[in-house]
């Protein structure tokens, strides 16, 4: 954003992969700034989405936050560039792996409430944030997907730690096991996310709760949130594992198939001869 350091935001003067403004008295505002790439996160997008957290926890100046997308997509995941890295190299599977950790928990034990603006697609590390934000509200047209099996890994960003208590384990498994996409309508009918509006209405209606939010009891606010979020602390070994596994695939055959059929926008053909 301009004049950064005449907002008060000096601490986010380093972010190149997000934007910030504060549309209102307490409300910091998070873009994903990439929408030429339908807001992929780049190797400097997935870390500095994962970090930013703790810098807005110290800064005294915001009560809540809201997380959007530049242009007409929320996110598309992680760019192809970051994954056949990680598919070459331990040395990315590990740095991916931390910062994918630090997202799940930074975002888990942050103090401040988060609101999330989804519209477009919402994949990946960005879908991560979404629908880990304490009120989640979606245009109805919006396309929620969890694309790792497609790819060829575990789904391990976030879905063990929250689809299961979200929307339950028959519809976590059933869509994270096909990669079956979502609307924002029916995400709201399967309690996967807080709220559906039509699009036109998505960010009035994100500004209007983070207002509410930071005009509201801050102690309480907070402490009723910290308090709500030990159902996900508990579920951290479960989260643990997926993530493990995930990044365990990246070391495997079938993520290259998965990113060559990407590439070659056909279906895929996993081999069914797997030790597993």
């Amino acid at each position: 954003m301009s004049n950064t350091k005449a907002a008060g935001l000096v601490a986010y003067d380093n972010y190149t992969s997000l934007a910030f403004d504060r549309p209102s008295e307490g409300v910091l505002r998070i873009t994903l700034n990439r929408p030429e790439k339908l807001n992929a996160l780049d190797a400097t997008g997935h870390d500095e989405i994962a970090r930013v957290w703790r810098d807005i926890d110290a800064d005294p100046s915001v009560s809540a936050v809201i997380l959007r997308g530049a242009g007409k997509a929320f996110s598309a995941g992680g760019d192809f560039d970051m994954v056949e890295e990680m598919i070459d190299t331990f040395e990315a599977r590990a740095r991916v792996w931390r910062e994918s950790k630090d997202l799940v928990y930074n975002i888990i034990n942050f103090s401040k409430p988060i609101v999330s603006a989804i519209q477009g697609p919402a994949v990946g590390a960005g879908l991560v944030a979404a629908l880990l934000a304490d009120i989640s509200v979606a245009a109805r047209t919006a396309k929620l997907v969890d694309g790792h099996t497609r790819l060829g890994v575990a789904a391990g960003d976030h879905a063990a730690i929250i689809w299961p208590l979200l929307c339950g384990m028959a519809k976590a498994k059933y869509h994270l096991m096909l990669c079956e996409p979502v609307t924002g309508e029916k995400a709201e009918q399967m309690g996967l996310i807080s709220l559906a509006v039509e699009e036109a209405e998505l960010q009035d209606t994100a500004l209007s709760i983070a207002t509410r939010l930071a005009a509201g009891a801050p102690s309480a606010i907070r402490w009723t949130k910290y308090a709500l979020n030990n159902w996900l602390r508990q579920a951290g070994p479960i989260f643990d594992a997926s993530l493990a596994l995930e990044m365990f695939g990246f070391g495997g055959p079938e993520v290259k198939e998965g990113v060559a059929s990407f590439r070659e926008k056909r279906a895929p053909v996993f081999s069914q001869n797997t030790p597993v």
